[in-house]
C-alpha cells in the first residue's frame, strides 16, 4: 500500500514516536535520553509532514487521511496548512517577494536574532494564506473543507484530552514537542534560503549533504527539491548529484551543525565565519548596471 518501500522508515519513525509518548506518559516519565530522542523524533515529524504533503505516503486515500490526522497531533498544527503556505506559495515564489516565508522581510542580516525570530514572524504571515485557502475550499470544495477542519478538531481534542488527564504531562509530552516540531521546520527553511540568490536557477537554496540527511529523510538536498518538488525523498541524493556542479560552493554545506555554530556563534567574533548575501550582491550588481546604462 505504500507508494515507495523507503517509507517503511517513515512509518517506523511514527510508530516509535507514538510509542515513546505512551511510554513516557505511563512508565518512564522525563528521562534525559528518552526525552532527547522524543524531541528529535518531533523534528522528524515536521519533515515527514512536509514529505507527505508533496507526495502522499499511501496509495489509499483512507490511509492518507488517517495519516494526516496521525501527523497532525504530533506536528501540532493541521498539516493541510502546508498546501497553501508551502506547496502553492513557497515553491512558486521561492523566497521572492510574495513568498509568505521570505527570509528578509524585516532584515537582510543572517544572525542569531534573525534566526530565532524567523519562525514566529514567518508563522504569523502564513496565517493569511491558510484563511484564504479555507475560504476557497468552502466555496469550491466543501468535502475537502470539512476534511481540513477535521484536523483542527482532532488536534484540539487531542490537546484537551491530554490536559484533562494530566496538565503537567500534557505540557511535557504534547505541547513542548509540538512547538519544537513547528519551530524546527521553520528554522530549516530559514537556513536553506537565507543569503542565497532567489533569482538564480540553482543558487536559490543552501544544501546540507551530511549525516543529518540519513536521519531526516534527505531534507538537506534543497535545491533539487525545489527543482522537482514531487520527487520522493529517497531519490533526492542521486538527483542532487546531477546538478551539484551547477550550485555555488558557498551553498553546499557538509554539516548542518557546523554551519549553525560557525555562522551564528563564531560569526559573533569574526565576520569571516558569516555568510555573504548573494541576494544583496545581485541587487548591487543590478544597480551598477543601471547606473552605467
Amino acid at each position: 500500500m505504500l507508494r515507495y518501500k523507503a517509507d517503511i522508515k517513515t512509518i517506523i519513525y511514527m510508530v516509535i514516536t507514538t510509542a515513546l509518548l505512551v511510554l513516557q506518559w505511563t512508565v518512564i516519565g522525563v528521562h534525559p535520553v528518552s526525552y532527547t530522542v522524543y524531541l528529535f523524533l518531533s523534528v522528524s515529524v515536521a519533515v515527514i509532514t512536509h514529505n507527505h504533503n508533496h507526495l502522499t505516503i499511501w496509495k489509499s486515500k483512507i490511509m492518507n487521511q488517517l495519516t494526516d490526522w496521525w501527523l497532525t497531533v504530533f506536528y501540532g498544527f493541521p498539516i493541510f496548512a502546508w498546501i497553501p503556505t508551502h506547496n502553492k506559495n513557497h515553491h512558486k515564489m521561492n523566497n521572492r517577494i510574495g513568498d509568505y516565508t521570505i527570509t528578509y522581510r524585516f532584515s537582510e542580516k543572517n544572525n542569531l536574532v534573525t534566526l530565532l525570530t524567523y519562525p514566529t514572524i514567518s508563522g504569523y504571515y502564513q496565517q493569511k494564506a491558510i484563511r484564504n485557502f479555507l475560504k476557497h475550499l468552502w466555496t469550491n470544495n466543501r468535502t475537502r473543507f470539512y476534511l481540513c477542519i477535521s484536523q483542527y478538531v482532532i488536534l484540539a481534542g487531542w490537546i484537551a484530552a491530554a490536559f484533562f488527564m494530566d496538565w503537567q504531562k500534557a505540557i511535557l509530552f504534547v505541547v513542548i514537542p509540538q512547538q519544537f516540531s513547528l519551530f524546527s521546520v521553520l528554522i530549516f527553511n530559514y537556513v536553506q534560503h537565507v543569503h542565497a540568490n532567489e533569482e538564480s536557477e540553482y543558487n536559490h537554496s543552501r544544501n546540507f549533504t551530511g549525516l543529518l540527511n540519513y536521519m531526516l529523510f534527505n531534507n538537506g538536498y534543497h535545491t533539487i527539491h525545489h527543482e522537482v518538488a514531487g520527487l520522493h525523498w529517497s531519490v533526492l541524493p542521486e538527483e542532487h548529484k546531477k546538478i551539484e556542479h551547477l550550485i555555488d560552493d558557498s551553498l553546499k554545506e557538509r554539516s548542518f551543525w557546523w554551519y549553525i555554530f560557525r555562522n551564528y556563534f563564531l560569526g559573533l567574533f569574526n565576520n569571516k565565519f558569516k555568510t555573504d548575501s548573494m541576494r544583496l550582491l545581485r541587487i548591487e550588481q543590478e544597480r551598477r548596471k543601471m547606473q552605467t546604462a
